[in-house]
């Protein structure tokens, strides 16, 4: 069983950074692959970075955050991170962590084991 709890939203003016951080239970972290999603209100949880166990592949999912955003972990402390950079108004969601049992990531919601509850960004225009 692991335990995801985010932290790190809040109202940013546009061009302002975050850092989200995602702290997980249990001591097996280093076995599960991380991914960060996202749901505006009205739409669909998407993608938006993942990364493996080891930390050594990432990938954004589009364009939009590419540049802007990054994904990172340290497994030492359980705890894998989102920066948010050049925040946008339409990066305004709920940004969840997932955890995945293995070594590679993986794009799709219904591949991951275990959720956060989600943490707050609002980006003021």
């Amino acid at each position: 069983q692991v335990q995801l709890v985010e932290s790190g939203g809040g109202l940013v003016q546009a061009g302002g950074s975050l850092r989200l951080s995602c702290a997980a239970s249990g001591r097996t972290f280093s076995s599960y692959a991380m991914g960060w999603f996202r749901q505006a209100p009205g739409k669909e949880r998407k993608i938006v970075a993942t990364i493996n166990s080891s930390g050594s592949i990432t990938y954004y999912a589009d364009d939009s955050v590419k540049g802007r955003f990054a994904i990172s972990r340290d497994n030492a402390k359980n705890t894998v991170y989102l920066q948010m950079n050049s925040v946008k108004p339409e990066d305004t969601a709920v940004y969840y962590c997932a955890a995945r049992y293995g070594a590679f990531a993986a794009v799709e919601r219904n591949l991951y084991d275990y959720w956060g509850q989600g943490t707050q960004v609002t980006v003021s225009s």
